[in-house]
């Protein structure tokens, strides 16, 4: 029997972090049907944060309606928020979509777009404080469902997030079955990749060398 067809739409901007992206891609890929895209405003190369491009495969006009809509985050999001064809690319998609999703500040494009408002959300842990600001209440957890709306927190969770949403789509067993393949079984060096588990020296020390100024930057574009 033939499967059916997903079309599965990331959203790819100057900035973002490439694990926002490559982590849900690896696993959402492995549905059966599954077409991916990866949508930005031009087709030049898309600078990511480790220093290496991404390559688009469509522009905006171009690209197909999404059954799974997919924003990832990353610096360039402050950036983003302020781009108008962006905006109103996330918006037009997310209309007709199935699923609509994003991986750690790919929430605030949503919230930008509209489509977190009285919804429950989350994102990258230095920066769930801003989450009202785009008329979400912030759920601490790993995953949020709220109806079709999908939120993760930071970066590694879009992993997560991806199996999540396979499960709701193929069922426990498919999801399973691909966290298996791609030999998802973690046992991270150190207990605390969140900040209720992690040293609070270590998460200080993060947030004044890196997300104290990195969330006033988001602040300051979501107010804008």
């Amino acid at each position: 029997m033939t499967e059916p067809a997903t079309t599965i739409v990331f959203l790819l901007f100057p900035g973002i972090t490439q694990l926002d992206f490559t982590a849900p891609a690896q696993a959402l890929c492995r549905i059966p049907g599954a077409t991916l895209v990866g949508a930005a405003a031009r087709l030049d190369p898309i600078a990511t944060d480790s220093g290496f491009a991404i390559l688009p495969t469509h522009d905006f006009a171009s690209a197909p309606p999404a059954d799974i809509l997919c924003v990832p985050g990353g610096h360039g999001v402050v950036d983003a928020l302020g781009d108008a064809a962006t905006i109103d690319f996330i918006a037009r998609q997310a209309a007709s979509a199935t699923w609509v999703t994003s991986v750690c500040t790919g929430a605030f494009l949503l919230g930008r777009a509209g489509l977190l408002a009285g919804k429950r959300a989350t994102t990258h842990w230095g920066y769930t404080h801003l989450l009202p600001l785009v008329g979400a209440t912030h759920q601490a957890e790993r995953i949020v469902e709220d109806g079709p709306v999908v939120t993760s927190g930071g970066v590694t969770s879009g992993l997560d997030f991806a199996l999540t949403l396979i499960a709701r789509i193929k069922g426990d067993a498919a999801a399973q079955a691909i966290q298996l393949a791609i030999e998802y079984d973690p046992a991270p060096p150190f207990v605390g990749g969140h900040p209720d588990r992690t040293p609070a020296a270590i998460t200080e020390g993060l947030k004044t060398r890196v997300y104290n100024a990195a969330a006033a930057r988001m602040e300051a574009a979501l107010k804008a």
